[in-house]
């Protein structure tokens, strides 16, 4: 995998266009600049958890005797119900009834941006091929970067493309997600039965 497919994968995985409109549904009753300030929070946080999981993703795993097989059929599952609920959401939204108040790790940094199938990703990179870190790092900080200027810029998106082309656009990367987890489902599968 180079640098730019991983970057691409892990960009479809954090699905910013996605989370257009359940951003802006989170944050709407705070100020715009305050909206910002929590925005670059969140961000931020789930940045440093996926880094933490590129890092110490297979320690963790050791720690908690689980082969590199079994994250990527459970980032497969995960994945795959994450793509299915982007496609078909559910009527009270994607992540259920919120509750009122300023978002603070959880929804938005953890499992918007950061989800269990970032996490999977990270560590199945690292782990497949510890010698690159340095361009796991990079794909990362790239599909980071692009999720956090189109989540910045998610108030103009909104109005310039309104809610129709946002939910075809997340429909979209909901399918190609499904594909995504399907692949990483069989992988793992394939993997566990070599081993």
């Amino acid at each position: 995998m180079t640098t730019l497919s991983a970057a691409i994968l892990l960009f479809l995985i954090l699905d910013p266009l996605g989370n257009v409109p359940v951003f802006l549904s989170l944050l709407r009753d705070l100020p715009p600049k305050r909206q910002r300030w929590v925005l670059a929070r969140e961000l931020l946080i789930a940045l440093g958890v996926l880094l933490l999981f590129l890092f110490a993703g297979r320690a963790i795993l050791a720690a908690m005797h689980l082969r590199e097989e079994s994250v990527s059929i459970a980032g497969g599952i995960v994945l795959f119900l994450i793509g299915l609920r982007m496609i078909f959401p559910p009527q009270d939204g994607l992540l259920g009834h919120q509750p009122e108040g300023e978002p603070f790790i959880v929804p938005m940094a953890i499992p918007l941006i950061a989800g269990p199938s970032g996490m999977a990703a990270v560590i199945l990179m690292a782990s497949n091929d510890p010698t690159r870190l340095g361009d796991w790092v990079l794909a990362l900080l790239m599909a980071w970067s692009a999720t956090a200027v189109i989540l910045f810029s998610a108030t103009f998106l909104y109005k310039v493309l309104g809610r129709q082309v946002l939910t075809a656009v997340e429909r979209l990367m909901g399918m190609l997600l499904v594909a995504l987890s399907v692949q990483m489902l069989l992988d793992g599968v394939r993997a566990y039965l070599a081993g």
